[in-house]
């Protein structure tokens, strides 16, 4: 493996704030979590009761999962880190998974010439367990199991219950200065929310946003958690009207940004079939669309995909006004990356994996498909396919078969984590890309807001 020096780890491929910019932070997180564990010792919750079982059940399966920590552990050896990953077996890996189904994501920071500045959080705290073993040879074959993403599944919707809970809420307002996480309702962690939100592009150049958290957010300040019943209720907190507006609501060319987020990519000519496992991660319609009816009417298409971030707006918008014509939730795998952005790959392992494998994730994660029949007849039949990365358990569609939506508004939203999404269009629809300047890719950590212009259709 090439050698890199530790700052190129802290830096590479971390934007949206998922995870901690130094993976010894990560390793900081998951002592804590150890401590817990042993702490307040649990039996584990049944769903993944049920997966330590299948695992010894099947030698093929416990052999790959044991040879997949090893591997983890043998190749962090090899890097300048410095430091050594916390998770080193199977059977530590299930404690410590038992201990997240109790816990909420927590927001970090780090300081910086005596500043404390945004490290990131834990969002993806099953995900900072595995982001180096699922960058494994063996990690590729665990995660590509569907009876393991079958299991992962119901481990998911375990946790996904308590972060509806208000229990969960306690990371909106409790601090732990030992471990540098500050309450996300801090006056701290909320100037930072209110700087994403601010410095995200779009045509509305003389919109003046609000300097504060409540001004921006829908929320109740007066309230010790600001209204927010649980961790799920400020995830996924709508923005006060007006901080938003659509643009150019009565223009049909303009197509406006489904989600708030940063572009990392955008390709024409799509085909219907590709190899997407392949390095260059190409998109494969029918693979994408799960071999939907409508499938074939996008050979040859436009594919716009972005990311989401940690500090920003989870909920997906119309970007055009049309009917939706079909929704569906197509089930799929949550810990697997690409091959090549593994140890494979001679720059280096993905350190904030799968980030570098949206491409690929098109095609086999959990995700949401909303076909909608623009009005314009330009336009006419296009998608909108939120897609789940890691614990993104829950992509909750909130339209409905023949629904009429006008431009902004609302589709469904993530829960529990931050994803990316893509906009799929038809050919021969000639659309001019507005990105605001930025350049497409994983390094992108710039939002264009939602409701603001994406694409003008010729």
């Amino acid at each position: 493996m090439a050698q890199s020096n530790t700052s190129d780890y802290q830096t590479k491929a971390r934007p949206g704030g998922w995870l901690p910019r130094d993976p010894a932070e990560v390793a900081r997180w998951i002592r804590k979590l150890k401590q817990a564990a042993a702490a307040q010792p649990r039996d584990l919750i049944p769903p993944i009761a049920e997966f330590q079982q299948m695992i010894h059940s099947d030698p093929v399966l416990h052999g790959t999962m044991a040879a997949m920590f090893a591997e983890a552990y043998q190749r962090e050896q090899t890097t300048p880190l410095d430091w050594q990953h916390e998770v080193k077996t199977l059977e530590e890996f299930l404690l410590l998974l038992n201990q997240i189904m109790f816990t909420a994501p927590e927001c970090y920071y780090a300081v910086e010439s005596g500043q404390r500045v945004p490290a990131g959080l834990i969002g993806f705290p099953i995900n900072a367990l595995l982001d180096w073993p699922m960058a494994t040879s063996f990690g590729y074959d665990v995660f590509a199991n569907a009876l393991v993403n079958q299991q992962f599944k119901k481990i998911l919707n375990f946790w996904s219950r308590f972060l509806v809970t208000p229990e969960s809420r306690y990371v909106l307002v409790q601090d732990d200065p030992e471990c540098q996480a500050v309450g996300w309702l801090s006056e701290t962690a909320k100037a930072w929310i209110v700087e994403t939100a601010n410095q995200a592009l779009g045509a509305e150049t003389s919109l003046v946003i609000p300097e504060r958290f409540e001004d921006i957010f829908q929320c109740n300040p007066a309230d010790p958690y600001y209204g927010y019943g649980c961790w799920d209720d400020f995830f996924t907190r709508r923005f006060v009207a007006g901080v938003r507006p659509v643009a150019a609501p009565e223009d049909a060319n303009v197509i406006v940004n489904a989600c708030e987020s940063a572009p990392f990519a955008l390709a024409r000519n799509v085909p219907l079939s590709a190899p997407f496992w392949l390095k260059g991660q190409p998109y494969s319609l029918e693979n994408m669309l799960n071999g939907d009816a409508y499938t074939p009417q996008f050979d040859g298409g436009t594919v716009y995909q972005a990311f989401l971030s940690a500090l920003s707006f989870h909920r997906w918008n119309s970007p055009v006004d049309g009917t939706i014509r079909k929704t569906a939730i197509v089930a799929g795998s949550y810990y697997l990356e690409s091959l090549y952005q593994g140890f494979v790959d001679p720059d280096g392992a993905d350190p904030s994996a799968p980030n570098n494998s949206q491409g690929f994730l098109a095609s086999v994660a959990t995700r949401a498909l909303i076909f909608i029949e623009a009005d314009n007849p330009k336009i006419g039949l296009m998608c909108v396919m939120p897609i789940g990365m890691a614990e993104v358990s829950s992509c909750e569609i909130t339209v409905k078969e023949g629904q009429h939506v006008k431009k902004g508004d609302p589709l469904g939203m993530f829960h529990f984590g931050g994803s990316t999404h893509c906009l799929i269009f038809r050919p021969g629809v000639e659309l001019d890309f507005e990105l605001y300047g930025l350049t497409p890719g994983p390094s992108n950590s710039t939002n264009i807001r939602v409701n603001t212009v994406i694409a003008r259709c010729k």
